[in-house]
């Protein structure tokens, strides 16, 4: 199965070769503190590129990538040691898929705040979608690692995701894991968790999963396909139909619809 983010509407976003200066997560030596982001400001230029950093998050998350992009040019302006603006430009530059600027922006910011959980988590979900997911991995952990991190959820679900990236079930499903026992609607985690076990042969558990998923939320194309699929193998033929009138109601144009009608099950 091609790996991509479940359900884009609830894309994980902030979303090997180590970044040079990282510390490991276990590292006696790495410290635990809060996130730049949070830390009180020590003068007025950090101040007001701080000021500047949570305005062009606002854009960016808006969808306004040159806009953020010019918040983090004022906030430098101001305070050109200040981590969270280079990882707003690293982020608005990802956004518009200028990634060489974008990473060299990262490392700006890591270069500045190591230890920071969400600049890691941030450049770790880069690392994975520009193709390095084992590289994102331990940036994923210094952010999981770190007990001041207030979302360690997204970075645990990052984690799992770009696990699947390169065909690591298990650790991926030890994250999924650990995201429900945090976040028990968690929707990626649950569609994720009830595929895996569907590939392994755990029809029950997928089924679970599958329940809890759709408790949540109605089913959406993929969501329903996986679960038309497992009623298949359980033998269910009240749920394969139920899944199979979901499918040609709603997700017709869906790819999942393109592979029923092939007959595409596996």
């Amino acid at each position: 199965m091609t790996i991509r983010v479940f359900l884009s509407a609830f894309v994980v976003f902030l979303v090997g070769c180590a970044t040079p200066g990282a510390r490991s997560p276990h590292s006696e030596s790495a410290s635990v503190e809060l996130p730049v982001s949070r830390q009180a400001t020590s003068n007025d230029r950090q101040q007001s590129a701080k000021v500047h950093a949570e305005l062009g998050q606002l854009y960016l998350q808006q969808g306004s990538y040159e806009v953020a992009l010019d918040e983090a040019r004022i906030a430098l302006e101001s305070d050109v040691s200040y981590a969270p603006a280079h990882n707003l430009r690293g982020l608005a530059y990802m956004a518009i898929g200028k990634n060489a600027l974008a990473e060299e922006s990262f490392r700006r910011a890591l270069s500045l705040a190591r230890n920071d959980p969400e600049i890691n988590n941030d450049f770790g979900w880069f690392l994975c979608q520009t193709g390095r997911p084992k590289d994102s991995i331990e940036m994923f952990q210094v952010a999981i690692g770190n007990p001041l991190y207030n979302a360690p959820v997204r970075a645990l679900a990052n984690a799992g995701i770009c696990s699947l990236r390169y065909q690591a079930d298990r650790e991926a499903e030890s994250y999924f894991l650990r995201v429900i026992r945090l976040d028990r609607k968690h929707i990626t985690a649950l569609y994720w968790l009830a595929d895996i076990a569907y590939r392994g042969n755990r029809y029950a558990d997928a089924q679970m999963r599958l329940k809890e998923l759709h408790v949540a939320i109605e089913p959406l194309a993929q969501s329903a396909w996986l679960a038309l699929r497992l009623a298949r193998k359980m033998g269910d033929r009240d749920e394969e139909a139920r899944m199979l009138g979901i499918m040609r109601r709603k997700y017709r144009d869906s790819p999942e619809h393109q592979k029923l009608s092939r007959g595409e099950f596996d």
